[in-house]
Parts: C-alpha cells; structure tokens; sequence
C-alpha cells in the first residue's frame, strides 16, 4: 500500500513529467526532390533513434522557401548543398578548394542567419553534363573541352534554370569558349534521362549523385576546368535549437561520412529506379544496416 512519502513523490513528479512532454519537436525540413527527401529522412529517423520529437516537414519547395521556413523557425534543420549556398544564398563567386569554400559559408551562415552548418558529407551532387556510352565513343567525348568543341554537332538536354545560371551554359561558354549546341531542348528534370536514353537529345544537364547515371550506365564528362562548384551536403541547423539539443550534431554527423557518391547514388536509384520505394523505406532501411 503506498505511504503518504510515495505519494508526495508521485505528485511532486507530475509537472517534470509534464514539462518532458511538451519539448516542442525537433521540425526536419526538406526540399522537393528526391535527393532532398531522402536526406531529410534520413536526418529525421536518425534524430528519432536519438530518442528527440521529430515532427517533419518535408518536400516544402525550393531553396527559397526552405531557407525563409528556417529562418522564421518553421522548421529547425534542413540539409543544404555547399554550392547553393555559396551561390544562390550568399551570391558569392565559386571558390576551387572546398574546404575554404566550406568554412566561409558557415561563418556568414551563422553571421548573417544565426544559423550553423553540421559536418558535411564527402558526395558532391555537382552539375555536370552526361552522355550515353555510345555517343561518348561516336564523338569522342570524355571532358568538357571535349564537348564545347563538338556541341555544334550535339543536342543538349537542359533544365530551363541551366540556360540562365552563371554556373550553367553562360559559365560553360565563358569558361571553355564553344558551347554552341546544336539545339537546346528544354525538357522536365524528371524527364531529361527518358529523353537522352530515348535519342531526343545527345548530351543533358546532370547531377553528380543521381540514381540513373548507374542504373543506365551513362557517362559523366569530367569538368577539366573546374568550373562547377562542389555541391556537398550538410545539415544547416539554427543555432538555438542545437543549444537547447546539443545532442542533434552527435546524432547527425556520424551519419556524414556514411553518405558517398556511389551510396547516395545507389539510394536514389532504389527511389527513382523500377523499384519505387518510399524515401521512408530507403533512409530506415540504410540507418538499419549501419547500426
């Protein structure tokens, strides 16, 4: 039978226990593509097994809005690429070594936004231009160099962003002269590969960790001039929510140098490929198999 002492104790309990459960959640962001769901469960289950409230908040949009959504405290981390930030957020030039490139942007992140990077993971989603084998042999087609000069023979694939951006065509034709395809055909980013395996284009726009360049065996051509930034991925997390649960950066940066080209390469495939499977599915299946 409980003594008046257990009681006190119980009651005395009630307002920590109270006060443990309204830890407002941990909001996980994400943008809305593959890549970016994927990495946004990944943070979101890794989180969890952490034992933190996760509440998601995936597939917001673009650049834009997630990094608005961060900053109004909508949500507290979403996994950004190094060189997005760098361009698109910060407007700075492209800087050749990435570990300056890196620690810059996280210093202005957290000057400007209040906000930090966590530990970023060695894949580099990076533009890059892509080809089939056959088309590589036929033109000879290895480096970009390669290709400025045999684009008036070659139709180019293209994102309608990629016509615009100062690392897209512009940057290629101010960095390598040449560049004139053709023909450009402006074509949907979940499209670009159907139409190159299909021979309505011979060349399109890319991205380094994409599932189909392994699936379909497809030729990336090497960026001789360097030209694209590196486009490395990290949490960016605001500062206040990794003070109140510093046990945020213990959970996610283990989880950085697990995330490789052919890995993320091989967990977009699983999505995107034949086999359909759920971001969900993919990123609890990886985090299983590495404990």
């Amino acid at each position: 039978m409980p003594t008046r002492a257990h009681l006190l104790g119980a009651l005395a309990a009630l307002p920590l226990a109270a006060c443990a459960g309204s830890v407002p959640p941990v909001a996980v962001g994400s943008k809305n593509f593959t890549e970016a769901l994927l990495l946004g469960e990944l943070y979101a289950q890794a989180l969890s097994g952490a034992g933190l409230p996760v509440r998601r908040r995936l597939d917001l949009g673009g650049t834009d809005i997630a990094m608005a959504a961060l900053r109004r405290g909508e949500i507290d981390l979403y996994p950004e690429y190094t060189g997005t930030a760098l361009l698109v957020v910060l407007k700075a030039l492209p800087r050749a070594d990435a570990a300056a490139t890196f620690a810059f942007i996280k210093s202005e992140y957290e000057r400007r936004y209040d906000l930090t990077w966590l530990d970023p993971a060695p894949m580099n989603d990076t533009q890059a231009l892509a080809t089939t084998p056959a088309v590589a042999a036929r033109f000879g087609l290895r480096t970009l160099s390669d290709l400025a000069a045999r684009a008036p023979q070659l139709r180019l694939g293209a994102v309608p962003e990629f016509v615009k951006r100062s690392d897209g065509l512009p940057g290629l034709q101010r960095a390598y002269g040449g560049f004139a395809f053709k023909e450009i055909r402006l074509v949907d980013f979940g499209l670009k590969y159907a139409a190159l395996l299909a021979g309505d284009v011979d060349v399109v726009v890319a991205f380094g960790t994409d599932g189909a360049i392994v699936a379909d065996k497809l030729v990336v051509l090497t960026d001789d001039k360097h030209l694209f930034p590196q486009y490395h991925v990290a949490p960016v997390v605001r500062r206040a929510t990794l003070a109140a649960h510093p046990q945020i950066a213990a959970a996610l940066n283990p989880l950085a140098p697990l995330l490789t080209d052919g890995v993320v390469q091989a967990l977009n495939e699983q999505i995107d490929g034949p086999q359909k499977r759920e971001p969900a599915d993919v990123a609890g299946d990886f985090l299983k198999s590495h404990g």
